[in-house]
């Protein structure tokens, strides 16, 4: 297939030609504009020398993708260089990649802003999926489907964020000097102030250490953590709970809401223990304290803001009865604080009760016992007093206003901000138990009861829904669930907390089997109760990051759409209200991808309104670093959970689902198999440790948890955990773990089936196509009316499309295995003629105009960092001896460019 690399590199040169001249002049204003600022600042820095040498590199790599030079003579200029040079050349692409991205999300807010003009419906927003569904299903039964609404992102603190947090707060200066600078009405002194600022902040960004010095532990990763709420959710959510009130009636924000609080955050961050011996029972509890504190100087503040905007006169609206009753119960209890209030607000009695309020919440976190709140449902009851007061009086705007705001933000977030989950390992739990009944523990042993211990802790001071998830992985049997209920018993006997166990199915053969497991589960005693107490209700978790890693993405992703079914007709039979907990990644080769469609491609059943997810690493800031687009986000995912829960779209994905069975099952066993005979290849892994950055990658300190389980070298995928093995693929320009296999899966699902229902691909030499069968037709129907089967298509597409054949070429041999090569890149070459069949498209991502545009006009770049990392690469993987000084050089220069990729890439593990 020589032939089809050659003309790959000259589509790949058209199509960026395309890209550059569709870009958009609003865009292409913002990031020639901040390229111009960064030379600036690198040459005032550097030199002129320095910014000639950056943009010697820009200039050849572009040609590269043009043909017009050799990648050899790329390579070569990059050897040329003395490390030293090299390693400032990487930091200038790493934070063109920086601003370029800020450029992208400043652009995708202004869309989004004109595309919301009030003249027709949002595409995939709330009010588009409340008309549909009033349209389909009438009022009543879209009132049942909001009741049972719920969506519950869980924050994990996986290492996928390849940013220092100082430099990600240096992107966000920039970011507001931009939105600055491009600010409308701004006289021309304005706009030479804020261009002068922008170029300071840029500057900073430039001089700002980009790799860390000290590996993070589990409390950095939750107080990063918390901007995302500081900054972002807290404000956001009352907002989506708005926009869901007016699209369900008129008249939002002067009668009682329709729209009830649906949002639940969780949280894995301090609380997931399974492989991260650094998350003890101590971190748990500072985990929740600093939460806390967080979501309650949150509502302190926003009660003072509205308590002191709040200036309606008794005159014009009088006090209700019972709140003039609670004014003077204030003033028997807290005399010298009521007189204050009185003063401050005179005639004004409404105000003085929300400032009232604001002085428990702060006196709840200090935890002034005498003033504080004892739970976040007396704080409810005082602020739905204030409200009602001000319907009797009149003043309804002001009762359904800003007061419902903090209203929802109490609903959502509580005193505790996110329900902290617990996370441990099956085996850990069964060595405990053993060690427990023999008398005899071990410190491991006591660190699973002081966790049990400390969850009765959280549970006592902040209620049990701050802390009551227990979530086991790799569960085999319901003997494992069974294991952490009796631990509890030996930890505090009948003062246990109350403990929801969540099973997490991993594996293959665990998928397969998670519907006997559950059905294990219900014989035990401790299951019976809690489903007795919480209304049936049960949650099961399923892991898509090490389904993928064992099985490939196709045959995962189908394994897992098949246990959803089961699991759902399991739940109808067993009459348990199920929540299917999605343990997804941010990058496509563990379940990423756009989530809401990959809510509407879940199996009939499987969602009921409900949704539970993961929100790992650089998926966290992507998501809800703005308001805007985190508000885009949280609709449309509530859009596809409304929709998926609908008569007409389970029957529809159900039908196809049972139409397209048995080719399902053809293409998952062949890219099972194709996927298998690589990666279980004897000397696979050592290989892999080779030809990509997956050593040093430990030592970027991108979180508290380790790489791999175990020490050394990986002997197999199962010493690797999932993140580091997608995160090294990704930096090699391969990402084999979003598409490998699937080319065979789909070539044998061409052909006749043989008695087995499976077909062998075909042999074929290196230079000859492979024969596609009369079954291509039949993918096209599947991808056209099978959304999982589509989302299955569009994720790998856009796989490839981040994929680049030559740069990978060039990785690969370093691993001195071409038949591991040879292989690797044959599979892709066939998967991306065959992904391109099916779709129907003449190039990869085609009908996804913007992400193309993205892909193509960041490619060069990319491979210009892609060459830097070469450099050190190969050097790092020569056999001569290395002086330690030297090895230290290209290991920074090397750290540096798997920044700069990841920025390029725009995802990571």
């Amino acid at each position: 297939m020589a032939a089809t690399a050659s003309q790959q590199a000259d589509r790949s040169s058209a199509e960026r030609n395309s890209a550059v001249s569709e870009m958009p002049d609003e865009l292409r204003a913002d990031v020639r504009m901040l390229g111009e600022s960064l030379g600036r600042v690198i040459a005032e820095d550097g030199g002129p020398d320095l910014l000639s040498d950056v943009e010697r590199l820009r200039k050849a790599v572009i040609a590269a993708r043009r043909r017009e030079v050799s990648v050899d003579e790329v390579a070569a200029m990059v050897a040329a260089w003395p490390i030293e040079r090299s390693v400032q050349i990487a930091r200038a692409f790493t934070c063109y990649f920086h601003l370029v991205n800020l450029a992208e999300e400043h652009y995708r807010i202004r869309i989004l802003r004109s595309r919301d003009t009030g003249d027709s419906t949002v595409p995939d927003s709330l009010a588009q999926a409340v008309a549909e569904l009033k349209h389909d299903l009438g009022d009543e039964e879209l009132s049942r489907l909001i009741a049972d609404l719920e969506y519950r992102p869980v924050l994990t603190a996986h290492p996928t964020e390849a940013r220092r947090r100082a430099v990600a707060t240096a992107i966000q200066r920039v970011s507001a000097q931009l939105a600055e600078y491009n600010a409308p009405d701004r006289g021309a002194q304005e706009r030479q102030e804020a261009r002068r600022r922008l170029l300071e902040e840029i500057d900073l960004l430039w001089r700002t250490a980009q790799l860390r010095h000290t590996k993070l532990d589990p409390l950095d990763e939750v107080r990063t953590a918390m901007s995302a709420f500081d900054e972002t959710l807290f404000r956001t959510v009352p907002r989506v709970y708005r926009a869901l009130d007016t699209a369900l009636a008129g008249g939002s924000g002067t009668r009682e809401p329709r729209a009830r609080a649906f949002i639940r955050y969780g949280s894995w961050i301090g609380g997931d223990r399974d492989g991260n011996p650094n998350v003890t029972a101590r971190v748990t509890r500072e985990a929740v304290l600093i939460q806390a504190d967080h979501v309650l100087t949150a509502l302190e503040n926003a009660a003072t803001r509205i308590g002191r905007a709040l200036t309606v006169a008794a005159t014009y609206g009088p006090p209700g009865q019972d709140l003039a009753g609670l004014l003077a119960q204030a003033a028997d209890d807290h005399p010298e604080l009521a007189s204050e209030l009185a003063t401050r607000a005179p005639g004004e009695p409404h105000r003085q009760w929300l400032l009232f309020v604001a002085a428990r919440i702060a006196a709840t976190r200090r935890r002034d016992l005498d003033l504080a709140y004892r739970s976040p449902e007396e704080l409810l009851r005082d602020l739905r007093a204030c409200q009602a007061s001000l319907v009797a009086g009149g003043a309804a705007r002001q009762a359904y206003g800003e007061l419902q705001h903090l209203i929802w933000q109490v609903e959502t977030f509580g005193f505790h901000l996110a329900e902290l989950e617990v996370r441990q390992h099956s085996q850990v739990h069964a060595t405990a138990l053993e060690e427990v009944r023999a008398g005899k523990t071990s410190e491991r042993t006591e660190e699973v009861l002081a966790t049990i211990r400390m969850i009765a802790w959280i549970q006592e001071r902040f209620g049990p829904r701050a802390c009551h998830r227990y979530v086991v992985s790799f569960t085999r049997s319901s003997e494992d669930i069974a294991a952490v209920y009796e631990l509890a018993e030996h930890a505090l006997g009948a003062r246990a907390p109350v403990l929801d166990v969540v099973p997490l199915f991993e594996s293959g053969e665990d998928l397969a089997n998670s519907a006997d497991v559950l059905t294990g589960m219900l014989a035990l005693p401790a299951v019976q109760r809690r489903l007795a107490e919480g209304g049936r209700r049960l949650e099961v978790m399923l892991g898509y990051s090490d389904s993928a890693k064992e099985l490939g993405p196709a045959a995962a992703t189908l394994k897992l759409y098949d246990a959803q079914a089961e699991l759902a007709a399991w739940a109808l039979a067993n009459d348990v209200r199920l929540t299917l907990f999605h343990g997804r990644g941010g990058a496509l080769g563990r379940g990423g991808g756009p989530a809401n469609r990959a809510v509407l491609a879940q199996a009939p059943g499987s969602v009921a309104g409900r949704f539970k997810v993961t929100e790992q690493g650089e998926v966290i800031f992507a998501r809800y670093g703005h308001p805007a687009i985190a508000l885009r986000h949280i609709e449309q995912v509530t859009n596809a959970v409304l929709l998926a829960s609908t008569p007409s779209v389970e029957a529809r994905t159900g039908d196809a689902a049972a139409r397209y069975r048995l080719l399902a099952e053809r293409v998952a066993s062949a890219s099972e198999r194709a996927y298998r005979s690589l990666t279980e290849a004897p000397g696979f892994p050592e290989w892999f440790g080779l030809v990509s950055p997956l050593e040093e990658i430990g030592s970027l300190r991108l979180g508290s948890r380790p790489a791999r389980r175990g020490l050394g070298a990986p002997k197999s995928l199962d010493d690797l955990r999932a993140i580091p093995w997608v995160f090294a693929w990704a930096q090699t320009r391969v990402n084999l773990p979003g598409w490998y296999g699937l080319g065979s899966g789909l070539l044998a699902a061409t052909r006749t089936a043989d008695d087995s229902g499976t077909a062998e691909r075909p042999q074929a030499g290196p230079d000859e196509r492979p024969e596609i069968g009369p079954g291509i037709e039949e993918l096209r129907r599947a991808y056209r009316e099978w959304p999982l089967f589509a989302s299955l298509l569009d994720n790998a597409e856009m796989s490839l499309a981040k994929t680049d054949r030559q740069i990978a070429a060039r990785y690969l041999a370093l691993g001195g295995r071409q038949d591991f090569a040879d292989q690797v890149l044959a599979e892709y070459d066939l998967t991306r003629e065959l992904v391109l069949a099916v779709t129907g498209h003449s190039r990869l991502l085609e009908s996804r105009r913007v992400l193309s545009r993205a892909v193509q006009l960041r490619d060069p770049y990319v491979d210009a960092l892609s060459h830097l990392q070469l450099r050190a690469l190969s050097s790092l993987r020569s056999p001569d001896d290395l002086p330690d000084d030297e090895r230290e050089r290209l290991e920074t220069l090397l750290l540096l460019t798997v920044n700069g990729v990841a920025a390029g890439l725009q995802n990571t593990g």
